[in-house]
């Protein structure tokens, strides 16, 4: 069933947005379609309003960054919950340039979410309508949760690898 939903929204988005697609797979069971960031508002409009897919819920907005830190992205899951049909939008940009338009004006529960996003990964919405720290201390010059910043505090001499695991 969800080969067949991955191959209709594919279908459908690639119809009417020529060479967006990037890749649609199904991972652990799960309709994935990777886009060019440049489109991904318009696409997410589209699978939204239109009366087929209806995806009138944005369950989950996150960034994320590459394993080779030079690009970063957002995952948008989206949720049809007349159907209960649910699908993961990818998108990736250069770490140079972190920007994409928000989705405030599809889904306003986006806000907290790309607020979130901004605050740990530094990622831009143009048009978010107040884009700064949710969580984090307004003064930070960082965004914690990108590969190029370590996980634990490497000057702490109180703890012994070997009980990490490692």
């Amino acid at each position: 069933m969800s080969q067949e939903i991955l191959d209709k929204i594919n279908a459908a988005v690639s119809e009417k947005f020529h060479h967006s697609v990037l890749s649609a797979e199904l991972l652990y069971g799960f309709p994935v379609l990777t886009l060019k960031h440049e489109q991904a508002h318009a696409v997410l409009s589209f699978l939204r309003n239109d009366p087929e897919w209806n995806f009138h819920f944005l369950t989950d907005l996150t960034g994320m960054q590459t394993a080779d830190e030079k690009d970063l992205g957002v995952i948008y899951h989206l949720h049809n919950m007349q159907k209960n049909i649910r699908v993961r939008i990818k998108t990736f940009f250069s770490i140079q340039h972190p920007e994409i338009h928000t989705v405030t004006d599809l889904w306003p529960g986006a806000n907290w979410m790309e607020r979130e996003t901004y605050d740990f990964f530094g990622i831009r919405f143009t048009g978010h309508p107040n884009l700064k720290r949710i969580l984090n201390v307004d003064e930070m010059d960082i965004y914690p949760l990108r590969k190029e910043y370590p996980l634990e505090d490497q000057t702490r001499e109180d703890k012994s690898d070997k009980m990490f695991g490692r």
